[in-house]
């Protein structure tokens, strides 16, 4: 009832297109800066990372493995799971850098 009301009332008193259209803005605006800004960064520094990878470095795979690098070619990664045991992934697989986590 109170919603029909608040509708009859706009129809009648003629809404401002202009308003409605400013805040259709500012509610694009207040998305992108709150949303879709901070994502892009997070991803641009994951690639930035992926891309700066080197032998020695300790790493999370996507699957949540942690290893050791042992040889980075320009599409994938071998990554060290365990002793004598060697995984080739993609370079988009690596997430995280664990330098400061002891891994075994």
């Amino acid at each position: 009832m109170i919603t029909s009301f608040i509708t009859l009332q706009a129809t009648q008193q003629g809404a401002n297109p202009l308003m409605t259209f400013l805040m259709f803005g500012l509610i694009i605006v207040v998305f992108y800066f709150f949303m879709i800004r901070p994502q892009m960064k997070r991803q641009k520094e994951l690639r930035k990372f992926q891309e700066s990878l080197k032998k020695g470095d300790k790493v999370i795979i996507a699957g949540g493995v942690y290893g050791k690098v042992t040889e980075v070619k320009d599409e994938y990664v071998l990554v060290e799971i365990s002793n004598n045991v060697e995984v080739k992934v993609a370079k988009s697989t690596i997430i995280r850098d664990v330098t400061d986590i002891q891994t075994r």
